[in-house]
């Protein structure tokens, strides 16, 4: 008997170490590193945008994992791809955050820096509603497209449309009419909760891209993700092909609410379209 109850007490010793070094892993490297995550977009109505670099990057959260230093290296990075077009999908600065009017300037000097060839947009996420966030994202030379779109064309006049979903709002009959009468070549979609997709597939865009669930901000190995928050209960690993939609979410760079991260490295994400 003292051999088996020594044994159960060695096991939960050994769990409560693993609980331990786990919650340590995630405090202090969680969200160190920042890498590329880049995927190849085929579609044969591609052929006049061949090459074209769509950069995706989602969920800043400044305040929470993320500091100047680490956002003046995203800054780097996505300049380093070369970018056609640039796209932010929301959550700028964590609640968590203190924000003063240094703050303001150092994430807007940072985000002027990104350089793009045709234009940087991005849609509103959750955290989203305070006084800030759109001033920042104007003066950052950010264009939004929350139920609002922009066409970008190709040397050969082919149409790209890129249009944002609201969190708020369904689709507005604006866009609709566009998607269904104009003679768009390729059709992207961004919206910030990926589970609020449902009710536009039926538009059969050929690309959306997404944010929000942070790919499960702690993720174990062969389980995957631990949890996910409300809008991402469906749709939260990077990539799903559903039907003829390509639907990409973005893990994000910094953290929502706890300031843990484990197995899921922060990234952006880089797409290289071509024809089939």
């Amino acid at each position: 008997m003292k051999k088996v109850k020594l044994k159960k007490h060695w096991k939960i010793i050994f769990i409560i170490f693993i609980i331990i070094i786990t919650i340590f892993l995630s405090l202090k490297i969680g969200t160190l590193g920042l890498k590329v995550r880049e995927y190849k977009i085929e579609n044969e109505k591609l052929s006049s945008f061949y090459g074209f670099k769509i950069v995706h990057f989602s969920d800043l959260l400044y305040g929470n994992g993320v500091d100047d230093k680490k956002l003046n290296k995203l800054v780097t990075m996505i300049n380093d791809t070369k970018p056609d077009v640039v796209i932010f999908s929301g959550n700028l600065i964590s609640n968590k955050a203190k924000i003063t009017n240094e703050t303001i300037d150092l994430i807007t000097n940072n985000l002027k820096k990104i350089k793009s060839n045709y234009g940087k947009f991005y849609v509103s996420g959750n955290v989203d509603n305070n006084k800030y966030f759109s001033t920042i994202m104007t003066n950052s030379d950010f264009v939004s497209i929350d139920n609002k779109y922009e066409i970008i064309y190709s040397k050969e006049n082919k149409k790209m449309i890129i249009t944002g979903l609201d969190i708020n709002k369904s689709i507005s009959n604006e866009i609709i009419e566009k998607l269904n009468i104009d003679d768009i070549d390729y059709k992207i979609l961004v919206s910030h909760y990926p589970d609020k997709i449902d009710e536009i597939l039926k538009y059969n865009f050929n690309l959306i891209l997404s944010g929000h669930s942070l790919n499960g901000q702690i993720r174990l190995p062969v389980i995957g993700k631990i949890y996910t928050p409300n809008n991402s209960k469906k749709y939260y690993d990077s990539y799903y092909k559903i039907d003829n939609t390509n639907l990409y979410i973005s893990n994000g760079i910094g953290n929502y609410k706890v300031n843990l991260r484990l197995f899921n490295t922060p990234s952006f994400n880089l797409y290289r379209l071509v024809d089939k």
